[in-house]
């Protein structure tokens, strides 16, 4: 059974940065591709970034660009949160995809698996 773990969320000011961080474990956990999807207040899940196994290009949602860095490491992915803005607060999930699909994806129906959410809130 695989399990997604995040940490990494909290409190933090517009304009400031914040770092989570995701590891798989169990099931022989092989997925090519993890990403990241946040879900804001009132809203419904949305993509955020997702790279492939071998971190060769990442895909990013226009409103994270130039902001966020998606980065992998084996079984673990990280996302580097700068410059956030109130914008950026909700419930950030990591998530992979079964093993036999090599390619990111900005859907959430193409994620198998998921973790519990970490809240990260950005005030202004």
């Amino acid at each position: 059974q695989v399990q997604l773990v995040e940490s990494g969320g909290g409190l933090v000011q517009a304009g400031g940065s914040l770092r989570l961080s995701c590891v798989a474990s169990g099931g022989n956990f092989r997925s090519q591709v993890m990403g990241w999807f946040r879900r804001p207040p009132g809203k419904e899940r949305e993509f955020v970034a997702a790279i492939t196994e071998i971190s060769a290009w990442p895909e990013y949602a226009d409103y994270v660009k130039d902001r966020f860095i998606i980065s992998r490491d084996g079984a673990e992915s990280t996302l580097q949160m700068n410059s956030l803005e109130p914008e950026d607060t909700g419930v950030y999930y990591c998530a992979a995809r079964n093993s036999r699909f090599s390619f990111t994806s900005e859907s959430v129906n193409d994620y198998e698996y998921w973790g519990q959410g970490t809240q990260v809130i950005v005030s202004s």
